[in-house]
C-alpha cells in the first residue's frame, strides 16, 4: 500500500512539474522572428542558429576612396538560438551613422536588449559609421521587436535627415573657457583639477595585471572633463566598470541624455576584466556633473547587487 502511495504521489509531481516546466512550446519558432522584423530568416543548420539581416544599401558609403556596398561589412545582422532556460539567445551587430547611435542604443535599453560594444570598423571612412553590438535573451518575439524598432529608428532619422548630422544636438559651448570647479567637487564629492578654466575629476578603481596591482595612475579610472562655461558646457570622459555594471551604467547615462561614443577594452589579461566607456554631453554644468555622478552612484549599486547575487 505505501509503494503505491509513494509511486502516486511520484507520478502526480511529475506530471505538475512536466505541466509547470515542458507544458507549453518553448522552441524557437523563425516564423516569429520573421513576422515581427518583416526580414527574411536564413537558417544555419551546423550551430542551429537563426539570421536576419539588413543591409545599409539607404547610405553610399566610401572607405579610403572605395564604395563600399553592404556586402563588405555593412549590414545589419541579429542571431538567434535557443537560449538556456528561455526562448531564445540573440547576439547582433547594428550598422549606424553617428547621428543614430545614440537615439538606436535609447531604444535597444528600452527594449530589454543590451548594448555590449560601440566602435569603429574602418578608417577614412565617409559618412562615419559605427557599429553597435547588442545581445539579449528571452522570448524571441520580444528580442525581435527590439530589434524591429532599432531597424524603425534608424529608417525614421533618414527619413527625417537624409544627410548624417555633422554635430550633436544643443547649443554651441561657449569659449573662452570659464567652468567654477566648486560646484562641481561638491557634486562629485571629491577634489578635481582646474586648467585654463576647464575642470576635471578623476575616479580610481583597482585590478591586477601580471599579477601587479595597479589603478587610478596606471589608467584603470574613471573621469569627467568640463569645459565651455558654466552655463553652456560640454563634459567627455571614460568610465571604467566591470560587465556587471555596464548595462546599468548605460541606462543611466542614457536616460539623462549623455551620448555614448565609445564602449571597447583598454587592457587584456587584467583581473577582474574592466570594460571602458566614452562620451560627450551638452548642457549646463552643475546638470552634465548630476548626470555622470548618478552613473556613477549607479555603477555602485550594480556592483553591491551583484556581489550580493554571489
Amino acid at each position: 500500500m505505501c509503494n503505491m502511495l509513494v509511486r502516486a504521489l511520484f507520478l502526480t509531481s511529475a506530471t505538475i512539474v512536466s505541466a509547470g516546466c515542458f507544458g507549453q512550446d518553448n522552441s524557437l519558432d523563425p516564423a516569429v522572428i520573421e513576422k515581427v522584423t518583416g526580414l527574411k530568416v536564413t537558417h544555419v543548420p551546423k550551430e542551429d542558429v537563426y539570421k536576419i539581416a539588413k543591409p545599409r544599401d539607404d547610405v553610399k558609403f566610401v572607405v579610403d576612396g572605395i564604395a563600399m556596398p553592404p556586402f563588405m561589412g555593412l549590414t545589419s545582422t541579429a542571431m538567434f538560438i535557443k537560449g538556456h532556460g528561455s526562448n531564445a539567445m540573440v547576439m547582433g551587430d547594428t550598422v549606424l551613422l553617428q547621428d543614430e547611435v545614440n537615439p538606436v542604443m535609447s531604444i535597444a535599453l528600452d527594449s530589454g536588449l543590451e548594448v555590449t560594444a560601440l566602435h569603429n570598423h574602418f578608417f577614412f571612412d565617409e559618412p562615419k559609421v559605427y557599429f553597435m553590438h547588442i545581445g539579449g535573451e528571452g522570448e524571441a518575439s520580444t528580442l525581435a521587436q527590439g530589434i524591429r524598432k532599432m531597424y524603425d529608428k534608424v529608417a525614421e532619422i533618414r527619413k527625417a535627415s537624409p544627410g548624417p548630422a555633422t554635430r550633436f544636438p544643443g547649443d554651441p559651448t561657449a569659449q573662452p573657457n570659464s567652468i567654477t570647479g566648486k560646484p562641481l567637487e561638491a557634486i562629485f564629492g571629491t577634489p578635481g583639477e582646474s586648467n585654463n578654466g576647464m575642470y576635471k575629476v578623476v575616479i580610481g578603481r583597482s585590478g591586477k595585471m601580471h599579477g601587479l596591482d595597479f589603478g587610478k595612475d596606471m589608467g584603470l579610472n574613471t573621469w569627467a572633463a568640463f569645459a565651455g562655461t558654466d552655463d553652456t558646457a560640454v563634459v567627455d570622459g571614460d568610465f571604467a566598470m566591470l560587465e556587471s555594471e555596464l548595462q546599468a551604467v548605460l541606462k543611466s547615462m542614457r536616460k539623462d541624455g549623455i551620448n555614448i561614443v565609445a564602449i571597447h577594452q583598454h587592457m587584456s589579461g587584467e583581473q577582474p576584466r574592466y570594460l571602458f566607456l566614452h562620451y560627450w554631453g551638452k548642457g549646463k554644468a552643475a546638470d552634465l556633473a548630476r548626470a555622470v555622478k548618478r552613473a556613477v552612484d549607479t555603477q555602485a549599486s550594480s556592483r553591491t547587487a551583484s556581489a550580493g547575487a554571489h
